[in-house]
C-alpha cells in the first residue's frame, strides 16, 4: 500500500471512530406516556399532535411533558374508522353508532389545545344526522334530533369552534331532516333537507326562505354568494344532477344539468362552469356497463345562465383526470393513464395535438421554460401555448417503481432519479445527460433526491448517497433492514390521507387552490403552501398549526433509518451532509411500531400495548 493511501485510510478510520464516539445512544426516552388502555391506532396529525385510539377512548400527546394533552373516555373504545381528521384544521371528529341510529354519538376535539368543544351528550342531542366543520369560518354545524319541551325535535345548531358555545339554533316542523352538507354564507346558512333547501338566518335562528328541491348532498357558492350550485347524487353513487339556486331561493335553471358519474371537481369561472366527473362501472353488469359508458373522467363546461353545455364536443380523456388546472386562456389537464391536453374556454384545443406521456403523472408544475411533467415512465418540459416539447426529446426510462426529482439552482438543471440512474437536464438547452449510476444496496431504488450545499443526496429507506456536482460519489451509507419478519410498521400520518381525498365538499374547502398550477418547488415549500388555505381562519389553535406549516423541518439535516444494531433493532440518525451516525435509539423490539415527526423532530414509539415513548431527535 502506498504511504499516501495508508495515511488516507488511517485518517478516514479516525474520522469514523470519532463519529461513532460522538453518536448518542438514547435508550431512555425523553418522554413516556401511559395511555391507560390497549392502543388500537396512532395518527400523527397535521398539527403535530399524536392522537391515539385506545380501548378506553382517545388520547392526545404533545411532547414537552409526560402528561397527556387530553384523555377522552366518554365513548369507551375508539376504532380508527370512527375518527375523521378535518383537513387544514385542528379538529378530530369522533363518531360512534350503536345497534340503532338513535344511539349515535358525536364529539369534536381540538387536538392542539386538548379541549372537547362539542359532544352530543353535553349539548342535548339524542341523534346526529350531520356534523360538519366549516372552514375558514371556524364553525360547527350540527343537525339531528335535539331534546326540547316537545321531547325530541328535528333541529340544526351552529357552534363557535373557538369557544364551543352555541351561536344559533333552528327547529324544523315535523319529521324533516338534513340530507347533506350545509353551505355557510356570510348572510346565513343554506341547509339541504329531505324536502327542500332552506335559508336560515344564523343571528335570529329564523328561516328566510324555503325552496322545494331534490336530495342535494353538497353545495358551492360563487364569490358574491348570489349564486349557489347544488349537487344531487344518485342513491347508488351513479350520476349527478347540478342545480342552480339564487340568493333569494329561486331556482335559476329550469331543469338541473345531468352529469354522468360522480362530480369530483367543480370550478366557477367568469366564462362558465368547469366540471369533472368520474364514471366507474367496474362493478356493474354488462348491460349497466353499456348504459353508463366506459370507466373514465368526463370534462364539461357549462353556461352559468342556463346550465347548457358550451362545448360542442367535450375533450376525450380515455382515462381518469389526475391533474386539472385553470389557466388564463383555458383548462389544462393530465390523465393518469397518460396524456396532457389544453382546451380553451370556448372548447377549442390549444395544443396542436394531445401530448403523449407515460402513465401516472407524478408532477405537473410551472417552470421558467414551460410546464414540466414527470411520470412513472418519462419527463419533459412543454410549451404551454402550443404543447410542443421544449426538450428535443423526452427523458424516458423503464416504468420505475420510484421516481424522484429536485432542481439544482446552482447549476441550473433538473435532477431526476429513475432506473438506478441520476439524470441531469440543462434548464436552458434541455440537454439530457446521465450524471451518475445510483445502484443501492439491499435491492432498493433511490426514492428521494435532495440538493444540499455540498452536493446531491440520494436516499431510500436503508441507503444514503452523496454525489458531488459532477456526479462522483462522495460517500455511501447502507444500513441493512432488520428483515421482513422484523421490519417496523411505519405509522402514516393524517397528511397523506388528507391530501389524497378531494371529492367531498370538506376537502374541496381545504384545498380551494388545488386547480391553480403551482411552480416546481421543494417539499418544504410545498408543505408551507398548504397552510395558505388556513390564513383566513382565526383562533389560537389554528395560529399554532400555521406556525408548523411555515416552519423549517426540525430534522431537515438528518435521515432516520431502522436497522439491526448490536443490541437489537433500533433507529439510527444519520447526518445528510456527512453520512455520520449522530444518534442511536435502541427500540428493543423485533417489530417496532413508530413514526417520525420530521417537522417537530420527535420519534414516537409504541413501547408496549399501553405505552408510547417519545424521543427528541433534534439533539
Amino acid at each position: 500500500m502506498k504511504t499516501s493511501t495508508l495515511k488516507n485510510a488511517i485518517f478516514l478510520c479516525a474520522i469514523l471512530c470519532l463519529s461513532l464516539a460522538h453518536a448518542q445512544r438514547a435508550e431512555a426516552p425523553d418522554f413516556q406516556y401511559d395511555v391507560g388502555a390497549k392502543i388500537n391506532d396512532m395518527t400523527l396529525t397535521e398539527g403535530g399532535t399524536m392522537v391515539v385510539a385506545t380501548n378506553d377512548g382517545l388520547v392526545g400527546i404533545k411532547p414537552g411533558s409526560n402528561d397527556l394533552l387530553f384523555n377522552f373516555t366518554d365513548y369507551g373504545r375508539v376504532k380508527p374508522e370512527e375518527l375523521f381528521f378535518v383537513p387544514r384544521a385542528p379538529y378530530v371528529v369522533v363518531g360512534q353508532t350503536g345497534f340503532g341510529a338513535m344511539t349515535t354519538k358525536k364529539a369534536v376535539i381540538d387536538y392542539m389545545s386538548g379541549k372537547k368543544l362539542f359532544s352530543t351528550e353535553d349539548n342535548g342531542w339524542k341523534m346526529i344526522m350531520t356534523c360538519d366543520v366549516m372552514m375558514p369560518q371556524n364553525k360547527l354545524v350540527v343537525s339531528g334530533q335535539r331534546r326540547s319541551k316537545e321531547q325530541f325535535a328535528s333541529a340544526v345548531a351552529v357552534y363557535d369552534l373557538n369557544t364551543g358555545q352555541q351561536e344559533s339554533f333552528f327547529k324544523f316542523k315535523g319529521s324533516e331532516t338534513v340530507s347533506g352538507r350545509p353551505l355557510m354564507l356570510k348572510s346565513g346558512l343554506i341547509i339541504p333537507t329531505t324536502k327542500a333547501l332552506k335559508k336560515i338566518n344564523m343571528e335570529t335562528g329564523t328561516m328566510e326562505w324555503s325552496t322545494k328541491s331534490d336530495d342535494i348532498k353538497w353545495m358551492v357558492a360563487d364569490e358574491t354568494e348570489q349564486e349557489i350550485y347544488g349537487f344531487e347524487v344518485a342513491p347508488n353513487g351513479g350520476n349527478t344532477k347540478v342545480h342552480k339556486i339564487g340568493a333569494n331561493g329561486n331556482l335559476l335553471w329550469e331543469d338541473p344539468h345531468k352529469v354522468k358519474g360522480k362530480v369530483v371537481n367543480f370550478e366557477i369561472l367568469p366564462q362558465g362552469l368547469a366540471i369533472v366527473s368520474n364514471v366507474d362501472n367496474s362493478g356493474k353488469s354488462k348491460l349497466m356497463k353499456l348504459a353508463s359508458g366506459r370507466s373514465e373522467s368526463k370534462i364539461a363546461f357549462l353556461s352559468a345562465s342556463n346550465g347548457d353545455d358550451l362545448w360542442e364536443k367535450a375533450p376525450k380523456t380515455k382515462g381518469y383526470v389526475q391533474h386539472f388546472y385553470i389557466m388564463d386562456d383555458g383548462i389544462l389537464f393530465g390523465i393518469y393513464e397518460g396524456g396532457i391536453n389544453k382546451i380553451s374556454f370556448e372548447g377549442k384545443t390549444l395544443f396542436k395535438k394531445p401530448l403523449k406521456t407515460g402513465e401516472n403523472i407524478l408532477t405537473m408544475a410551472n417552470t421558467p421554460q414551460g410546464l414540466i411533467y414527470i411520470t412513472s415512465e418519462d419527463a419533459n418540459i412543454v410549451n404551454l401555448d402550443t404543447g410542443e416539447q421544449v426538450w428535443s426529446k423526452p427523458l424516458k426510462y423503464k416504468r420505475a417503481d420510484a421516481v424522484a426529482s429536485d432542481y439544482d439552482e446552482k447549476n441550473q438543471r433538473y435532477l431526476i432519479s429513475a432506473d438506478e440512474k441520476l439524470f441531469a437536464v440543462d434548464a436552458s438547452s434541455g440537454t439530457v445527460s446521465t450524471l451518475a449510476e445510483s445502484k443501492f444496496d439491499g435491492k432498493e431504488d433511490p426514492t428521494g433526491v435532495e440538493v444540499r450545499d455540498g452536493g446531491i443526496l440520494l436516499t431510500s429507506d436503508q441507503n444514503m448517497m452523496l454525489l458531488n456536482w459532477e456526479g462522483n460519489q462522495n460517500w455511501h451509507e447502507y444500513h441493512r433492514a432488520p428483515g421482513k419478519s422484523a421490519f417496523g410498521a411505519i405509522l402514516m400520518g393524517a397528511l397523506a390521507v388528507a391530501t389524497a381525498a378531494t371529492a367531498t365538499a370538506s376537502y374541496a374547502e381545504a384545498n380551494r387552490n388545488r386547480n391553480r398550477l403551482g411552480y416546481y418547488t421543494s417539499r418544504g415549500e410545498a408543505y408551507a403552501n398548504m397552510g395558505d388555505s388556513m390564513a383566513a381562519a382565526s383562533g389560537a389553535s389554528i395560529a399554532e398549526m400555521l406556525k408548523r406549516f411555515k416552519a423549517t423541518s426540525a430534522t431537515a439535516n438528518a435521515q432516520f433509518v431502522l436497522t439491526k444494531l448490536d443490541e437489537g433493532v433500533g433507529l439510527v440518525k444519520l447526518n445528510k451532509d456527512t453520512g455520520a451516525k449522530e444518534k442511536e435509539i435502541i427500540l428493543k423490539d423485533k417489530k417496532p411500531e413508530y413514526t417520525v415527526d420530521d417537522f417537530g423532530g420527535v420519534l414516537y414509539y409504541k413501547a408496549d400495548s399501553n405505552s408510547i415513548y417519545a424521543y427528541d431527535l433534534t439533539n
